[in-house]
C-alpha cells in the first residue's frame, strides 16, 4: 500500500486530505504541521511520498523540500499550495519537488498526480504548468540576449566579461590574465563599444542575467 506524509499547517485541510487518501487505499502514516515535525515523523517511520505546503510557521514547504532531498532522497515530493509565483515555482522545483498543484484543484487532480510521480512523472498543475512555460521561455530569452550580447567579441573580451560578472576589479582582472591594468581598461573600452553599454554596472547586470 502506498505510504504519504500531510505536511501542512491547516487542520481542515489535513483532515480533509486524509481522508480522500484513506477513501482510496493510500495510507497516511501522519500529519505534520511543519517542516521540523515533517522530519521528526521521517526519521520514524518511511513513506514514499509527501504532500507539503510552503507557506508554514517555523520550517517552511522550500527548506523542507532541500532537507528532504538531502536526508531522504527516495521520498517523492508533491508540493500543494495556494502559492504559483514564480519565486516559489522555481525554488520548489530546483529544491526537488517532484510535482506542484494548487491547493483547490480537484480529488481526481491530486490522485492524479500521486499516481503519476510514483509512475516516475513530473506533476504540475494547469496555473503552474502556464507559469513554467513563461519562466522557460524568458530564461531562453535571456540566454538568446547574452548569447547575442557576446557574439561579437573575442575570446579574451569573454574572458574579461566572466570576470567582470564575479566581482573583479581592473587590477584583479589583470593579474588574473597576466596583462596591465591598461590593457584590461582597453579592452573594457572595446566591449561597451560593441556591447552598447557604457556603464561598468550595468555591463555586470547583464551579463549575469
Amino acid at each position: 500500500m502506498l505510504e504519504v506524509l500531510l505536511v501542512d499547517d491547516e487542520p481542515l485541510l489535513l483532515e480533509s486530505l486524509e481522508i480522500i487518501l484513506t477513501m482510496n487505499q493510500i495510507n497516511v502514516i501522519g500529519m505534520a504541521h511543519d517542516g521540523r515535525e515533517a522530519l521528526s515523523i521521517l526519521w520514524e517511520r518511511t513513506c514514499q511520498l509527501a504532500m507539503v505546503d510552503l507557506n508554514m510557521q517555523g520550517m517552511g514547504g522550500i527548506e523542507l523540500i532541500r532537507r528532504m532531498k538531502q536526508e531522504f532522497p527516495l521520498v517523492k515530493i508533491l508540493v500543494l499550495t495556494t502559492f504559483y509565483d514564480n519565486k516559489n515555482i522555481t525554488n520548489a522545483i530546483a529544491g526537488g519537488a517532484d510535482g506542484y498543484l494548487l491547493k483547490g484543484s480537484g480529488k481526481d487532480t491530486v490522485l492524479g498526480a500521486i499516481y503519476g510521480i510514483m509512475g516516475g512523472l513530473n506533476v504540475a498543475g494547469p496555473g503552474v504548468m502556464e507559469r513554467m512555460a513563461a519562466l522557460l521561455q524568458k530564461n531562453k530569452d535571456v540566454s538568446e540576449a547574452n548569447e547575442k550580447l557576446l557574439s561579437d567579441m573575442t575570446d579574451r573580451e569573454k574572458e574579461i566579461c566572466r570576470l567582470l560578472s564575479k566581482g573583479l576589479n581592473n587590477r584583479q582582472i589583470a593579474s588574473e590574465l597576466y596583462i596591465s591594468e591598461g590593457t584590461v581598461k582597453n579592452y573594457i573600452s572595446s566591449i561597451y563599444d560593441k556591447t552598447g553599454i557604457h556603464d561598468r554596472s550595468k555591463l555586470i547586470v547583464a551579463m549575469k542575467e
